[in-house]
This record gives C-alpha cells, structure tokens and sequence, in this order.
C-alpha cells in the first residue's frame, strides 16, 4: 500500500516537496526512470510530511547536471549530483549496484544499474521503498511497509555481508531502531553483535558523524544503550563504554550510576540545545571512572578537568574540528562552575560576556535534569542573574584591537602593560571616545612607555 492520499498531497503542497516533484518532472520527461526513495517514503508512510527527499534516477550523473542549471558533481565514483532549486538541495543518485569487494569502509566502487539492483544494494528494508510522486506507484520489493509498522530493522540479504561490505552499517542500524523506537530483526541483532569490532576500521569522521546524528535525534539514550549492550561503544569510545558501573552518591544521585546519569541527561536535550552543548553533555562527567574514590563518600575530586580532557582526546580521534574540541573542552571543563552569584561586577562580565557562555548554562541544566531529585533553584537564580547583568550591562562592541596589534605598536612583548591598555582601550571605546581603528591605534600610540 502507497502512503495515503491525504499524506501525499501535503507533502506535494510544500515548496519543498513541489520542487521535488518538479525534479522527477524534469528527468521523466527526459525519458529516465526516476524515484523518490528511502527515508522520505518512510515518513510519509508514518503519515508525516518529510523533511529531506533523496531521488533516484536511471540518469547518468552528467545527464543529470545538463538538465539543471545549479548543480553540483559529487563525484562520478558513487554516482550522486546535487541539485539546487530555489533555496533547496537535493541529493540526486544513478541507479547502482555495489561492487561486493570491500574494505568495510566503503563500497570499493559502484556499477550503474536499474531500479532493481539499486534496491538490494540497500542496507534496510525500511529503506528500500521508493515512491513516484506524478504515478503515484509505490515500490516495495524487500516488504519495508510491513516493517515499518512492526518498527522492526532488519537488514536485506545477509546481515553479515551487508555489515561487511560497509561497516558504517552497524552505527546505523542504531540510529534508525532509536528513530523509529523500534526493535531488531533477531538475525540484524545478532549479526551487530558478532561484527560489532568491525566499527574500528571506519575513519573518525564517519563516527563522529553517526554519533552526532544520534545525539541530535529521537531517543539518544536508546541509541547509546543499544551501542554499549552490543559491544560497539568500546570499540570507538572507550571513555564513555567505562562509564558504565561507576557508582554515584546515592544521596545525590537516585537516578543510578554515571552511565544511568548520562543517559538521563540525553533523554532530556530539548530543541533549543545546540550540537555542541549535546557533545559536551555526553562527555561531561566521562572523568568519573578515572577519579572516583571512596572517602566519607563517594567522590570524584577534579573530575571536570579530567573528563574535559578525555573529551578533547575523544574528538581528536573522532576527527573533530579544533575549532569544536576547544569550545567542548572549555565547557565540560567549566560545567562544575556555579559560583557566578559571589562574583563582583567586573568578574562576572568575564563570564557572562563569554561567546560559549549560553551554551554552559544549558550543559548546567541538562547536567541537573540527568540528576534525580533535580534541583533547579541555583540555576534559576543564575540564569535571573546573568539576564539582570546582560541588561544592566550591555554586551561591549567587539575590540578595534587585538592584544597581539596593541605589542606590535607599542614593540612591546606579553606583558601586564598591555593587559591595561587594552582595558584602557576597552573603556575609550566603551564611552564613544574612539570608534575606529585608526583613533584606537592613535590612543595606543600615546601610551608609549618612555
């Protein structure tokens, strides 16, 4: 059964989903068999008008370009070309088959081919659905309708050759049971625990990718669950699979150990948490299983420091950008610093004016929300706090110079001289006394020490 006609004609109403038809327009007139597949035929079979849509096609990749204006080659190695219309991308891909030879990374190379051969080269049955919006046909030649009710994922063909063919196969076959709050076809649950080592020969980026995607979606908790029971988190994030039975103060802590209090934690991401706030929240007390002691109780002395610097060598592997890692260290190192109501004025603008600053106080509330019973008085009182100070306080402009530019005026070295007169500097600027680089570098030239 295709997916209601109800479902269809919203999907076909949006901007989004008229310009994917337009798509399939185009190269169906050109003669070539073209699809929508995969994941946008499951939510629209779920009833709900999907968000990406991926198109198959009989076209070559050149064939494909010539036709749309803005396009981009993907490469002629796996067939895909994007296309751009108005401010959508689409992801357009030739009918191919799998060349079986592979390293577990990837496919070695792919072979054109029909519709057919493009769907047993699918991972998923739930995913190797395609959908013609101007016929109307729907193609299910695996059974992933039925499947989709079940929320079952089940691999096509043989689990442990379509695992080893790419193992990035295994990450997803997880990410997509948590999607869907499904289960496992008993075969695909076997053949992910007996190829579960098979994860550490895909590069870092794949990973982090995968994880990434699993954090940002439906029910993470259940995703990093299933990875720890598989064996899968030791292969590729031993600082978080160590978590596990770590035990916690009870009086603090009746949620369970670090694990069951990370979990928590990932249950309660809220939309408005960003990606990054999400990888610092997974990290955040991955330390614990390195520091914890049994003292008058349970402790975990500088446990902050410790995860935080676990974090950073985690991403490091992870082939995460230094960019990320230096904004995630600094806030897994700093998400035990709640001292901010003591602080004096002048302190607290160090804090509060910090560009990372909103995403510590959402790693604060996520860390108190994985917490049971959760206390959120303290937070509260800082979050009224940092707003009191941010309208007392406007933000300050960005400075007209660096403290790099201030030493090379002045033929200075680091030193506390230039700290004040950059706070010299910050204040003119603050008071309208200068508001150019040119007067900055005039003001900086008359402290010429003598």
């Amino acid at each position: 059964m295709p997916p209601s006609k109800d479902t269809i004609a919203r999907s076909l109403e949006t901007p989004y989903g008229e310009r994917a038809y337009k798509i399939v327009e185009t190269l169906t007139d050109k003669g070539f068999d073209t699809w929508w597949v995969g994941g946008c035929v499951r939510d629209m079979l779920q009833g709900t008008i999907p968000a990406d849509i991926d198109i198959a096609t009989s076209a070559k990749p050149d064939e494909v370009a010539a036709l749309f204006k803005r396009s981009k080659d993907e490469g002629t190695r796996f067939g895909s070309v994007r296309i751009l219309l108005g401010d959508d991308v689409f992801e357009i891909t030739t009918f191919r088959e799998d060349d079986e030879a592979s390293d577990g990374r990837h496919p070695e190379a792919v072979t054109f081919g029909t519709r057919e051969q493009d769907a047993k080269r699918r991972d998923f049955t739930v995913n190797a659905m395609y959908f013609h919006p101007i016929t109307q046909e729907f193609y299910d030649p695996f059974g992933g309708e039925g499947d989709v009710k079940e929320r079952l994922i089940r691999f096509i063909g043989e689990p442990a050759i379509r695992i080893k063919h790419d193992a990035l196969r295994i990450l997803r076959a997880v990410r997509f049971r948590a999607r869907l709050d499904g289960q496992y076809h008993p075969e695909t649950y076997a053949a992910l625990r007996e190829q579960a080592g098979l994860v550490s020969v895909l590069s870092g980026s794949r990973l982090l990718e995968e994880t990434e995607k699993m954090l940002n979606g439906p029910h993470p908790d259940r995703a990093f669950e299933d990875l720890w029971e598989l064996g899968i988190l030791k292969e590729f994030l031993r600082e978080l699979f160590d978590c596990k039975g770590i035990p916690q103060p009870a009086d603090y802590h009746h949620e369970g150990d670090v694990w069951d209090h990370t979990m928590q934690v990932l249950r309660n991401f809220r939309e408005e948490d960003t990606a990054d706030a999400r990888l610092a929240a997974f990290f955040h007390d991955c330390g614990k299983a390195k520091t914890f002691s049994l003292k008058e109780r349970i402790r975990f002395d500088h446990h902050a420091t410790i995860s935080a610097d676990l974090a950073s060598q985690a991403l490091k592997r992870l082939q995460c950008s230094g960019k990320r890692i230096e904004k995630i260290d600094w806030l897994v190192r700093h998400h035990m610093s709640m001292t901010f109501l003591e602080m004096p004025e002048e302190r607290k603008g160090h804090w509060y004016f910090h560009p990372w600053f909103p995403e510590l106080l959402q790693l604060f509330w996520l860390d108190i929300a994985g917490t049971t019973p959760s206390g959120f008085d303290l937070y509260d009182e800082i979050l009224k706090d940092y707003n009191h100070f941010l309208d007392a306080h406007p933000r300050p402009e960005k400075p007209l110079l660096t403290g790099t530019e201030v030493m090379e005026i002045l033929g200075l070295g680091p030193s506390e001289q230039v700290g004040k007169i950059l706070k010299q500097l910050h204040e003119a600027q603050s008071k309208g006394e200068i508001t150019t680089k040119k007067e900055a570098k005039e003001f900086t030239s008359r402290r010429q020490m003598p």
